[in-house]
């Protein structure tokens, strides 16, 4: 998939609408509290920037759900910008009508405005023709620097695209590169790990990927599921009743294709999901009956560290167990670190995985970690995002 990029455009003075994912977090006395996708989307503003554009920058924060709401206003995320680019950065409180329209007309080449949330608006989720119109109406040219939004087809991520000259910013154009290359092009032994609640999330991943991998590692609450299949009692952990079956069924598919399928032989389970629980480490056929499992246990890191070190290429996508809690985050803080000495390309998925990898100390040492939860999952998955799929295609790809 090779998308025309911002950097093939003229964009010196000119009008430049930029989509970001300024979805941040504040603080209780409304200061961003993690500025990580602000610094993610610099690249391209500063580009934008040198070449004297005119920048209007577009993001959503939060769900107000179509309605004005102070909460989710977007000043503070105007302040941090600010800071960042050591540049002032002007505000308007509204996305489309008279007053962003009169903050354009006063912009100088170089400067940078920030238009109001775009989810105050009914027309963005729903894609409405109209509203999209009014966003194009303040640019010349479009580009798509939010790859996190990019399966939504919105007004500001799909609409708007178009009905101008729409292109790829810096992290787009990373983002779609390495997720591709990866998955089309993995060096072997490609493995895929997977984790987190849920077998539902990723059922699709596992589909598109299964003819590729070499090696399928499972962890999270999704193992309890497969092991569940495979006949062990859980006790009190989190189970997909309505997946045992097509867990049981996708085992034996991979064993009849020849590839591995590794999942835990111990656990570390507790009574109750709450700090300061007891908690001890069992195998799998020894679940207590009023206890659940909320980490791999320690043979199980000692089975897949040992496992990925032989890797080329890994993709990872789900934690190991509740790493949120100290106690259940041994698997998945292990396996980064040898995910992080394994000299394999290593590509994380955004979401909980992003931010597991980043409480581990050790994301500068992954390949690429995705600023995309939901749209890193269906990028995986083979599925079309609408926010990608609407830009320029790029001819020289």
């Amino acid at each position: 998939m090779h998308k025309k990029s911002v950097s093939e455009m003229d964009v010196t003075g000119k009008r430049v609408l930029v989509r970001v994912d300024f979805n941040v977090p504040l603080s209780d006395n409304g200061e961003v509290s993690d500025d990580t996708r602000i610094i993610a989307s610099l690249p391209t503003l500063v580009y934008l920037i040198g070449k004297q554009a005119k920048v209007i920058i577009v993001s959503h924060l939060g769900r107000p759900k179509g309605k004005f709401d102070e909460r989710y206003r977007l000043d503070p995320v105007a302040d941090r910008l600010a800071q960042l680019l050591k540049m002032p950065v002007q505000k308007v409180n509204d996305c489309i009508g008279d007053e962003p329209k009169a903050a354009v007309s006063r912009m100088q080449p170089g400067d940078v405005l920030l238009l109001e949330n775009v989810r105050f608006y009914p027309g963005e989720e729903k894609n409405e023709e109209k509203f999209a119109r009014g966003l194009a109406e303040l640019a010349d040219i479009y580009v798509n620097d939010a790859f996190g939004t990019a399966h939504r087809a919105h007004a500001s991520t799909e609409g708007v695209a178009h009905l101008l000259p729409a292109v790829a910013g810096f992290l787009m154009q990373k983002e779609i590169t390495m997720l591709g290359k990866t998955i089309m092009q993995p060096e072997h032994p490609f493995f895929v790990i997977l984790g987190g609640a849920k077998i539902s999330d990723k059922i699709g991943i596992i589909d598109n990927l299964l003819e590729k991998v070499d090696d399928l590692i499972i962890g999270g609450g999704m193992a309890n599921t497969f092991l569940r299949a495979a006949g062990y009692e859980m006790g009190k952990s989190l189970i997909e009743a309505d997946k045992v079956e097509f867990a049981g069924e996708l085992v034996a598919k991979i064993k009849n294709r020849g590839l591995k399928l590794m999942l835990p032989v111990d656990l570390m389970v507790t009574p109750a999901a709450e700090p300061g629980s007891e908690k001890k480490v069992v195998s799998v056929n020894e679940v207590p009956e009023d206890w659940m499992a909320l980490d791999i246990g320690p043979e199980t890191i000692e089975i897949y560290t040992k496992a990925v070190r032989i890797a080329k290429t890994v993709i990872w996508n789900g934690p190991m167990g509740v790493f949120e809690m100290p106690p259940f985050s041994q698997g998945t803080f292990s396996l980064a670190r040898a995910l992080a000495e394994s000299g394999a390309t290593t590509v994380v998925g955004g979401g909980d995985t992003a931010s597991a990898v980043e409480k581990a100390g050790i994301a500068d040492k992954m390949t690429h970690i995705s600023t995309g939860g939901g749209a890193s999952l269906e990028f995986m998955e083979g599925k079309v995002l609408p926010g990608v799929a609407a830009l320029l295609d790029d001819q020289k790809g």
